[in-house]
C-alpha cells in the first residue's frame, strides 16, 4: 500500500477511535473560552461538555452532551465549586450567567469556581427539546380552557413526536430524577469532592432532588423562589393571599392607590362585565399588518393574569384591569392573538413537570380551592391534562415527599412571589435544621430575587463562608405600576 494511503487510513482510524471515545459515558471535554456577557463584558472561562446516558435504567441507552461555563475561582485556596441551576423547567445556565445575573457569578468566584450549568435538554446540551410546535387558536369563537387545551394538545403530539421518532430521543429519560444524576456525575467528572448549588424556581426543585440522592455529594445550597418535590402544581389558595396582598400594596401606592383602592373589586367588576357580554376587538395583526377581529372574554383576562401573575409583570396590572373597566381592552385582545400562534416551549420543561406529578392530596385541595378562587388553577397552564400527549413516567410519591439532611440551606422568597411564595420554603425548611431565610420585601419572581438589593449578595457571600447570615429581612423597591391611562403625546 502506498504510504500516503496508509497516513490516510490510519488517521481514519485514529479519527473514529477518538470519536468513540469521547461519546462514552463520563466522557469529558474542556476548552478554554471567552465568555461575553449581554453587556459586552469579557471574561476568561473555560466550556466544556459531558457525556451521559440518556435513560441510566436502560444498558441500550444513548449518550447526550452536558454542556457548561466554568468561571474559575479568584480565591487563593477555593472551596467547593458553586453549580448554577436555571428555572423554567427549560431555563438555560450558561443563558443566565450572560444576562442580569453575570455580576453574581463573578462575585461568587471569590468562594469557588463557579459553573453555569445547561441541565439535559436545554441550551447548549444536546439534544435541545426544542418545541417548534405553535398553538393554533381560532379567533372567530369565543376562547375557553376546552379550545387552548385542544389545541396545545396538538402542538404538544406533534412535538413529542417529532423527538421519539424522527430524531429517536428516548423522552421518558427527561425527569428531575435523571437530572439530579447528572450533577453527581459532572461532580465526579470534574473531580471534585463536594459541590455546592445555587438554584432559582425549578432549579431548587432539582435542588431538592439531588441532597436527596446524593446527600454527601452537596456541601451547600442556596434556593431562590423554592419548588419543593410536591411543589410542581401551584394552589389556587396561594394565587389568590398573593391578589390579596397586591390589592393591599395598589391602596397603599400613592400614584394609583385612589383610583384603585380595591383591586379584588375592580377585577370583578371586569370579569362580570366580560361574562355578561365579552368584547370583539379589532386590532392589526402584527405578522401580517392585517385588520383582526379578537374575542376578549373573562377566560382571555384570567389566562393573561395566570400567565404573568407574581412577575416583573405584575405592576402592569392595574392599568390592565382599570382599562378595560373603561371598556378598552386592546391590551388583552393584543396578548391573546400572541397567544393564539405562540410556540409550546420545550419538550424537557413538559417532560419534568409532567413526571415529577402531584400527591392525590395536593391534586384534590387544587380542586377543591379553584372553586372559590379568582383565577382558579389555570395558573397551571392546563397542566396536568396536556401531560396526556407526553406520556412522561410519573416519578411517585417518594419523589414528593419531604426531603430532611443536614446540608447548610439559605432559602431566599419574596413577599409579592405568588409562583413560589414565602410559604412553599417555610414547608419545607422544617427538613433542614442547618438553614437560614431570607425574605424581601416587594420582590416578585426571577430576578428580584437576586438583584433588588445589594444585601442579598452580601447574604449568599456570608452563607457560603459559612458565617452567620447578618441580614434575613429585606426591603426591596416598591413596584413600579404603570400609568392607568395611555400617556398623551406632548
Amino acid at each position: 500500500m502506498p504510504l500516503i494511503k496508509s497516513v490516510v487510513c490510519l488517521f481514519v482510524v485514529l479519527s473514529a477511535a477518538s470519536a468513540v471515545l469521547a461519546q462514552r459515558a463520563g466522557a469529558l471535554k474542556i476548552k478554554p473560552y471567552v465568555f461575553e456577557s449581554s453587556g459586552n463584558v469579557k471574561t476568561d472561562a473555560e466550556f466544556g461538555t459531558l457525556f451521559v446516558p440518556e435513560k441510566r435504567s436502560d444498558p441500550q441507552s444513548n449518550l447526550i452532551e452536558l454542556a457548561f461555563v466554568r468561571f474559575k475561582s479568584t480565591a487563593k485556596n477555593p472551596g467547593p465549586p458553586i453549580v448554577y441551576l436555571a428555572g423554567g423547567p427549560g431555563g438555560s445556565g450558561i443563558d443566565a450567567a450572560r444576562g442580569t445575573r453575570f455580576p453574581l457569578f463573578m462575585a461568587l468566584r471569590e468562594i469557588g469556581d463557579v459553573i453555569a450549568f445547561d441541565q439535559r435538554g436545554t441550551g447548549a446540551s444536546k439534544p435541545n427539546l426544542s418545541c417548534w410546535d405553535r398553538n393554533v387558536i381560532p379567533l372567530d369563537v369565543p376562547p375557553s380552557p376546552e379550545l387552548m387545551l385542544k389545541s396545545l394538545r396538538e402542538a404538544s403530539r406533534g412535538c413529542a413526536a417529532y423527538w421519539k421518532d424522527q430524531q429517536r430521543v428516548d423522552l421518558t429519560g427527561y425527569n428531575t430524577n435523571e437530572n439530579a444524576d447528572d450533577l453527581d456525575d459532572l461532580r465526579k467528572a470534574l473531580g471534585y469532592k463536594q459541590i455546592s448549588l445555587w438554584a432559582i424556581s425549578y432549579g431548587t426543585h432539582l435542588t431538592l432532588a439531588t441532597i436527596r440522592r446524593h446527600p454527601q455529594s452537596i456541601s451547600r445550597a442556596i434556593l431562590a423562589g423554592t419548588e419543593g418535590p410536591d411543589h410542581t402544581y401551584k394552589l389556587p389558595s396561594n394565587i389568590q393571599k398573593h391578589l390579596e396582598d397586591l390589592s393591599a400594596v395598589i391602596k397603599a401606592d400613592p400614584t394609583i392607590g385612589k383610583d384603585v383602592p380595591d383591586f379584588l373589586a375592580l377585577m370583578k367588576t371586569v370579569f362580570d362585565r366580560l361574562d355578561a357580554e365579552p368584547a370583539a376587538v379589532e386590532i392589526t395583526d402584527p405578522r401580517t399588518r392585517r385588520k383582526v377581529s379578537v374575542i376578549v372574554n373573562k377566560f382571555v383576562m384570567q389566562y393573561i393574569v395566570a400567565d404573568n401573575i407574581g412577575t416583573d409583570v405584575t405592576g402592569r396590572f392595574p392599568a390592565f384591569f382599570y382599562r378595560a373597566s373603561k371598556g378598552d381592552f386592546t391590551n388583552p385582545a393584543q396578548v391573546w392573538l400572541s397567544y393564539s400562534r405562540d410556540d409550546i416551549g420545550s419538550a424537557m420543561s413538559y417532560m419534568m413537570d409532567c413526571a415529577s406529578g402531584q400527591t392525590a392530596a395536593r391534586r384534590a385541595r387544587i380542586l377543591e380551592e379553584e372553586k372559590s378562587t379568582l383565577l382558579g388553577s389555570l395558573a397551571d397552564h392546563l397542566f396536568p391534562e396536556v401531560c396526556a400527549e407526553w406520556k412522561a413516567p410519573d416519578l411517585g410519591d417518594e419523589f414528593r415527599s419531604p426531603v430532611r439532611s443536614d446540608v447548610p440551606v439559605l432559602f431566599i422568597s419574596g413577599t409579592l412571589d405568588a409562583r413560589t411564595p414565602i410559604s412553599n420554603a417555610e414547608e419545607y425548611r422544617k427538613g433542614f435544621p442547618n438553614s437560614t431565610h431570607i425574605i424581601i420585601e416587594n420582590a416578585v419572581h426571577s430576578d428580584p430575587l437576586f438583584l433588588s438589593s445589594p444585601k442579598i449578595l452580601e447574604g449568599m457571600l456570608e452563607f457560603l463562608k459559612g458565617k452567620p447570615v447578618t441580614t434575613t429581612r429585606i426591603a426591596g423597591p416598591p413596584i413600579k405600576f404603570a400609568p392607568l391611562l395611555p400617556q398623551q403625546p406632548k
